[in-house]
């Protein structure tokens, strides 16, 4: 009876193991060449441009499609902005009028081959221009009256680490593309990152873990005299 059983667990791992290792198999994440397209910003002096996209695969087949240079968080994780097209035509016209806009983040997994977007409080895909640095990143975000906000986000976090109201007019609706503030600049050791809204003051901020300070940046007028 013992030899039996033995011989029956036998079978049975042997049976399970390659199911097992079909399911651990790696997924393979690519990305695809380079296409220019066109692109309307959509504002009333917004002239025509041009985005370079590509797709983003994987196991061989397109996913999403994205823009610029993904940045890497870890060796298994790295975010990428989505661009997407999107039907432009009227009710009364019967064919399709294709157009590409510019969409959030996504978060791409290279274990899991998980795909999935990233909800980024008050970032605006006009707007808004993004700057990482390890899982932090920082830009200017528009709400929906078109209040700036300077925000530092953290993948793993659902609320900001920094949300301050930027001082000034409200953001027009015929604003450029990425004119909430310049890109945001950051500096390691210590962590810092600098915000320059358009007619505002540059402001800075420390960030270590899940704690931030704000930073003077002006000179210290009594240590001077």
């Amino acid at each position: 009876m013992r030899i039996c059983s033995l011989a029956l667990l036998t079978i049975l791992l042997t049976s399970v193991l390659p199911v097992k290792a079909a399911v651990s198999k790696p997924h393979v994440i690519a990305l695809g060449k380079w296409t220019t397209v066109p692109w309307s910003s959509g504002t009333e002096d917004g002239k025509p441009q041009t985005l370079k996209v590509r797709a983003l695969m994987v196991d061989g087949r397109v996913k999403e499609y994205i823009l610029g240079v993904p940045h890497e968080i870890t060796d298994r994780l790295f975010v990428a902005r989505r661009v997407f097209r999107m039907n432009d035509s009227l009710p009364d016209e019967a064919n399709p009028r294709w157009m590409w806009q510019r969409g959030g983040w996504l978060m791409v997994d290279r274990v899991s081959g998980k795909v999935s977007a990233l909800n980024l409080p008050e970032f605006d895909a006009l707007y808004s221009a993004a700057s990482w640095y390890r899982d932090y990143v920082a830009y200017c975000g528009v709400s929906d009256d078109g209040q700036r906000f300077e925000i530092v986000a953290q993948v793993s976090r659902r609320k900001p680490v920094v949300k301050k109201l930027v001082a000034g007019d409200k953001l027009s609706e015929n604003a450029s593309p990425d004119s909430a503030c310049e890109s945001p600049v950051w500096q390691r050791n210590p962590t810092q990152v600098s915000f320059q809204p358009p007619g505002g003051a540059k402001q800075t901020y420390a960030v270590r873990g899940h704690i931030v300070d704000v930073v003077d940046d002006e000179p210290d007028t009594e240590a001077s005299k």
